[in-house]
């Protein structure tokens, strides 16, 4: 039988936006609890460095999370790591139940989903081994490490395409791997691939390993053509992967409004369409997914919730407008 804990606010996930709103929520002197399935930092813990994260010009992604995770706690959030959340529901009172996969339930009147994403793997040899040491899923955060380089892109959407054609402001060469003979992306995003010179487009082929040298950095990858098998050996230094994104809305028992992509449509205060239920990071329809972003999101969440919980404290029901939100 699991335990009951009751909280202000229950916060899923302890990447950086998880960490930011727990932050926060303690500032804010609310009882704030961030549930984390493995250590604190999320993806900044598959990356190596991070130079694009305001006031940091070179920090390990271990150093930034482990700064996030301290400021968090310095004002009051507790960090429970090792807690998997498997069901986020709304129960009859209003309140949210968040039950881990150990059966203890975390109960409160708001909850910040703040779980993330999940890059699509290859699920190739060598492609754990070398992440953050060459193999990337985000060309903003990782193409400026591999200034003069020759790269491989993998994928044939509009993000593999419009990062292949991102990275060439880097990269001597851009190989674009696909496994098909047509792209999937817009026209107008093939358009650019076409016409950049430094973009070689390798047809009907997969990688099939991901191979470095003995300092532990990608130095080559095998390629497969699937309608010849031949196996190829393509020079690179750096393996970028766009063959999709999973945003973590599994744990949501609620419906809840979302785009095409499964992405969670939130108002200006980050409130879904479900009241009192916020969310911020890269589970959160948006333009962008980067640490900066994150954190703004999960700021802009944990100062709504504030003043959400302010509200029914003073017996006001928020105003439900918008995907969401809430007029105290």
């Amino acid at each position: 039988m699991g335990r009951t804990y009751d909280y202000d606010v229950v916060i899923v996930g302890g990447g950086p936006a998880g960490l930011t709103a727990g932050m926060y929520a303690g500032r804010s002197m609310l009882r704030a609890v961030v549930l984390e399935r493995g250590a604190p930092g999320g993806e900044l813990l598959m990356t190596e460095t991070v130079e694009d994260y305001p006031g940091f010009e070179h920090i390990t992604g271990w150093e930034l999370a482990e700064r996030f995770e301290r400021h968090a706690r310095k004002f009051g959030a507790e960090i429970h790591t090792g807690v998997t959340a498997e069901t986020v529901r709304k129960t009859s009172d209003g309140s949210f139940e968040t039950v881990s996969e150990s059966g203890d339930v975390y109960r409160s009147p708001a909850v910040i989903l703040t779980a993330g994403g999940t890059p699509i793997k290859l699920g190739v040899p060598g492609e754990l081994e070398y992440a953050g040491k060459g193999v990337s899923y985000c060309a903003i955060c990782d193409g400026a490490f591999f200034k003069g380089h020759t790269m491989a892109v993998v994928g044939g959407g509009d993000a593999a395409c419009e990062e292949a054609d991102f990275l060439t402001r880097y990269a001597e060469k851009v190989y674009l791997i696909h496994r098909r003979h047509e792209f999937r992306a817009s026209k107008i995003i093939q358009k650019r691939v076409f016409e950049n010179p430094k973009i070689e487009v390798i047809w009907d082929s997969v990688v099939e390993r991901i191979a470095g040298d003995d300092n532990g950095l990608v130095k080559h990858t095998v390629l497969r053509n699937v309608v010849t098998n031949e196996v190829v050996d393509l020079p690179v230094t750096a393996v970028f992967v766009f063959i999709g994104f999973r945003p973590n809305t599994g744990v949501l028992a609620d419906h809840v409004e979302h785009d095409a992509g499964g992405y969670i449509i939130t108002d200006e205060t980050m409130e879904s369409s479900v009241p009192g239920l916020f969310v911020a990071g890269d589970v959160r329809a948006q333009l962008t997914r980067q640490v900066s972003t994150a954190a703004g999101d999960a700021t802009t969440a944990a100062i709504a919730v504030e003043k959400y919980l302010t509200a029914l404290r003073h017996g006001h029901t928020p105003a439900v407008h918008g995907a969401g939100g809430y007029s105290p």
